[in-house]
Parts: structure tokens; sequence; C-alpha cells
């Protein structure tokens, strides 16, 4: 009866739905720790696993590293700063804080007012561009990131310059984003660039180029440490769909 009562109960079906899903993504990304706990400890250790892991990988943010702590804690230290010194990279640590939770507008502000105390500071300008990026104000943040990377094009590691060349390309400014991708994967590996080059090469025509660069992404995939397969999740299943739609070569 017991048994019965669990198969016709929609709650059963879901968490041994949820368990097979985490199950699966834990083995594809390699958390092997973690497929043990899963199986150890079925529904707990698969809401664990989602909450923890899973969900923790899938932000609004993922892919951009801008440095930041994220405790409550060291806002509040932040806050108390700010009231008291007012100093602009006061405000910047606290607008990364922002950026990292997805709390943009917040973000924003808080890069406003460090532009306000020091307008040429580069980190300042470039994560104020990042993040007006982020909202869908590429023509705002385009200029922001420019004189930043005209100065330094390997700032922020080239996460500037590969956030130009998105702004670039939410402008339909293509081959002027093409160019600048390219600098980024001269020097970087992200599977961000790439993949976001390869779509640029498909939409110029020009297949064999985008190949080679999905090619890059799918076979780095295996070898990056499980932290960084997290961050770049979307960006390996992206590659993967993109090559499979592409004309054999």
């Amino acid at each position: 009866m017991y048994w019965e009562y669990l198969i016709r109960s929609p709650i059963f079906w879901i968490c041994t739905a949820l368990q097979i899903w985490m199950l699966i993504d834990a083995i594809r990304q390699k958390e092997w720790i973690w497929v043990l706990f899963i199986l150890a400890f079925p529904g707990f250790g698969s809401l664990l696993y989602f909450f923890y892991i899973y969900r923790g990988s899938g932000s609004a943010m993922r892919g951009f590293e801008l440095p930041g702590a994220h405790s409550r804690k060291r806002i509040k230290e932040l806050q108390a700063q700010i009231h008291h010194l007012d100093k602009p990279h006061h405000h910047l640590e606290l607008g990364d804080i922002y950026f990292q939770q997805g709390k943009l507008d917040q973000a924003e502000a808080c890069y406003r007012a460090a532009m306000e105390r020091d307008a040429a500071d580069p980190d300042i300008r470039a994560h104020l561009g990042q993040c007006l990026l982020r909202q869908k104000k590429a023509a705002e943040a385009l200029p922001l990131l420019a004189t930043v990377v005209r100065v330094n094009p390997k700032h922020d590691y080239g996460h500037t310059l590969m956030a130009l060349a998105e702004a670039m390309k939410s402008l339909g400014q293509s081959d002027q984003a093409i160019s600048v991708l390219q600098q980024v994967t001269e020097s970087h590996s992200y599977p961000r660039a790439r993949v976001q080059l390869a779509e640029l090469y498909i939409g110029a025509g020009l297949p064999d180029l985008a190949r080679e660069q999905l090619q890059e992404v799918i076979s780095d995939a295996p070898h990056t440490p499980a932290f960084q397969r997290r961050r770049d999740r979307i960006w390996f299943h992206r590659a993967k769909k993109l090559m499979s739609q592409l004309p054999k070569g």
C-alpha cells in the first residue's frame, strides 16, 4: 500500500526527477564527492546540490569576475567606511559586491558615486561599463569601456576588452566586435569570448572560422577545473549546440 501511495503521488515523481537531474549533472561536471553524497542521501543530497552547486553556478552574472566579497558583514563594513570616510574605492568595492549578487541598480548607484569622487580610475569606469552592459545599456557602456582598454587592453585580465566587444555586438558593430574578440582570444581561452566570436563568424558567413573557435571550447571543457566548468557551463552548452547546427566541414 505504501509503494502504491508513493507511485501515485506527484511529489514522489518530482523528487525522483530532481534526484536523477542533479545526479546526471554532478556526473557530467565530475563532482564525484557530490555524486556519492546524492546517492547516499536521496532527496536531501540532491536538494543541497541544487542550491549550493547547480543554482549557485547559474546566476545572471555567470562568466564575469569582478573582485569583492559577498558577505553581509562586508557590506556593513563598507557602508560604515563610506559614512565616515567616503572614499571612491569603498563605493567601488560595494558596487562589485552588488554586481556579483545581481543587484544591478544598487551596483550602478555605487559605481556612479565612485565616479563622482574619482572619474579617472580605470576600475571604476570599467566596472560601471560592465554593469550598464548587463542592464542592456550598451550605448552608455561602450565609451566607458573604450576609454579603459585604449590605455590598457589587458585590464581585468581581458574581461574589459571582452565587455567592449559585447557592447559593440549589441549595437550592431559586428566587424569591430570581431576584431576586439580576436584580440581577446589571442591572449585568453575564455569560452565566453570564443563562443561569441563564433556567433559573429556565423553571422558573417564564415562557418569554418566559427567551427575552429567552438572546437577549442568543446575540447578544453573536460580539462578545466570543476569550479570553472560550473561558471562557464552555459558557454560549453552553447558551443555544442552551435557546433551541431553548423554544416559538416
